[in-house]
């Protein structure tokens, strides 16, 4: 987090090589200095069971990976912040986000048919720049600090999402490498418009080693 990104997230989805379990996110979570924000990485949970487990453990938001509908999304926005991801694969539709209101964000991510996150692959940058007519975007899927800039130029995103692409091996993140995404992205808030741009939101998965 002394690298300057604004939340921490903990994946609870069992099949991914960076799920913690509650007990472990609990250590990281007591520990985080104040004005980190934490958000939980939930597929397809029932959204009382998410937000039981977000309760307890203090999260600020959840980050919806599955087939959640918007009645869930909607349900949960009550009490936490909501991030939708959406697989913005060749068959997904702009106009399907309209349906998802309540949400703080959208995720857009990398299309994989037999992964919900955690791809390793690009997004559509352009198509996430259309995304902003339905609210604020952030870009997920193979961010590394060789295209984290290209990325916020031409997606403009509210945020970026990374973890694949500071990774030592799945699960395990590289100092060195996050400080150079972290320096490229600075750079590129630098540059936005010839002049200093907004603070830019960055969110990485965690999970213990």
């Amino acid at each position: 987090m002394d690298l300057g990104a604004h939340a921490l997230g903990f994946n609870f989805y069992p099949p991914s090589p960076r799920s913690i379990s509650p007990a472990a996110a609990w250590e990281i979570v007591r520990k985080l200095p104040p004005l980190v924000a934490t958000v939980g990485v939930f597929v397809n949970w029932p959204a009382h069971v998410i937000a039981a487990l977000a309760g307890a453990l203090r999260l600020d938001g959840v980050q919806l990976h599955g087939d959640e509908q918007p009645s869930e999304v909607k349900d949960l926005a009550r009490r936490f912040g909501v991030i939708k991801a959406f697989a913005a694969g060749p068959r997904f539709k702009l106009a399907t986000l309209a349906k998802y209101k309540a949400t703080s964000a959208f995720l857009l991510d990398g299309y994989d048919s037999a992964l919900y996150g955690g791809t390793g692959r690009t997004a559509d940058w352009r198509l996430a720049r259309q995304a902003k007519r339905y609210g604020r975007v952030i870009v997920a899927g193979g961010l590394r600090a060789d295209n984290v800039a290209q990325a916020i130029a031409e997606a403009q995103p509210f945020g970026i999402d990374v973890a694949s692409g500071v990774e030592a091996r799945p699960g395990k993140k590289d100092p060195r490498a996050l400080r150079q995404l972290m320096r490229e992205v600075e750079a590129a808030n630098r540059s936005a418009d010839g002049e200093s741009a907004r603070p830019f939101r960055g969110k990485i998965q965690e999970k213990r080693s």
